[in-house]
């Protein structure tokens, strides 16, 4: 983002222009919405509907198309209502896009999640839960609901004698195979992020082995692949999106979903963070994979928005 004052009137213009006459100069949305943060494209987006009469998203679905259309309508919406999409999307799959939901509710804080949930009101006249609980059952509904209602307490303090108890209590939970527990699902999903990353590290002290080691009993058991994508996400984030990239980039053919998703939704978060994540794990820097595995106006906004384009 550049340090001077934009301006937004001349951003809109730009846009504009970007749209006008013979085919459509996609450099120039990339370099001026790439180096714009959130509250700058909402202005933009306000100050382009009030002059032209139209949402600008609806210019770009109009101008634009597949991955690289939809990581430009990901990046341009507000965050809120980007996680509220990105729900919607969600609840309306199966498996899989659950995960999406865990992503969303565990690693916001708690006050962004409050605001995906109003978008969510406002867009879809229901609430998340509602569709939650609707799409969802079993196993995966008794987590998912609890994860999405919550409301953490994001203090520092951590009660030592409490997460002893519950590193216990996750054990013998564990040991048992009662991985849909009352008790469990609700520590994972009420506790503050602080006290459950005390509680883990006793777990691991007092047991020796890390919680997610012993869930992965069964790797094919979709619940507990959820169950260990809800503690990653909410313990360790930036390892979680390293390895979301990872499986999107290292396999047969791209999973553009997902690298579309992590690339709108943290680039402005903890970029930089699952950056040296993936360079550690994978001894490759991200842009490098990414520039790999890409073509054209796509690749160009991803490596833009990690921090690593030329636009």
């Amino acid at each position: 983002v550049p340090a001077h004052d934009i301006s937004v009137s001349e951003d809109v213009e730009q846009l504009r222009k970007a749209f006008s006459g013979w085919g459509t100069n996609e450099g120039l949305i990339i370099s001026i919405l790439t180096h714009r943060n959130a509250q700058q494209r909402k202005r933009i987006r306000e100050t382009y509907a009030s002059t032209y009469n139209e949402d600008l998203l609806k210019s770009l679905d109009k101008e634009l198309s597949n991955d690289f259309e939809r990581l430009v309508r990901l990046w341009t919406l507000d965050p809120s209502e980007r996680d509220a999409y990105l729900a919607n999307e969600a609840t309306k799959r199966w498996t899989k896009s659950n995960q999406v939901l865990v992503e969303i509710v565990c690693t916001r804080s708690a006050h962004d999640l409050l605001l995906a949930k109003q978008a969510y009101h406002k867009c879809y006249n229901k609430s998340i839960e509602e569709d939650v609980a609707y799409h969802t059952t079993g196993d995966f509904r008794k987590l998912l609901l609890p994860l999405v209602a919550t409301y953490r307490y994001e203090g520092s303090e951590v009660n030592m004698t409490l997460a002893k108890t519950e590193a216990k209590l996750l054990h013998q939970k564990i040991t048992d195979k009662y991985y849909n527990d009352d008790d469990l699902i609700r520590i994972i999903s009420t506790r503050s992020k602080e006290q459950i990353n005390a509680t883990l590290n006793q777990y691991k002290n007092q047991f020796g082995k890390d919680i997610n080691k012993d869930l992965k009993e069964d790797s094919k058991d979709e619940y507990l692949s959820l169950l260990r994508a809800t503690i990653k996400c909410l313990t360790y984030p930036e390892k979680y999106f390293e390895k979301v990239l990872r499986l999107a980039i290292n396999k047969t053919g791209t999973d553009e979903g997902a690298l579309t998703r992590v690339v709108a939704t943290r680039a402005e978060v903890d970029m930089k963070t699952i950056k040296e994540e993936y360079q550690r794990r994978n001894s490759v820097p991200l842009d490098k994979a990414i520039a790999k595995d890409t073509r054209g106006d796509y690749e160009d906004m991803l490596l833009a928005l990690i921090g690593c384009g030329d636009a």
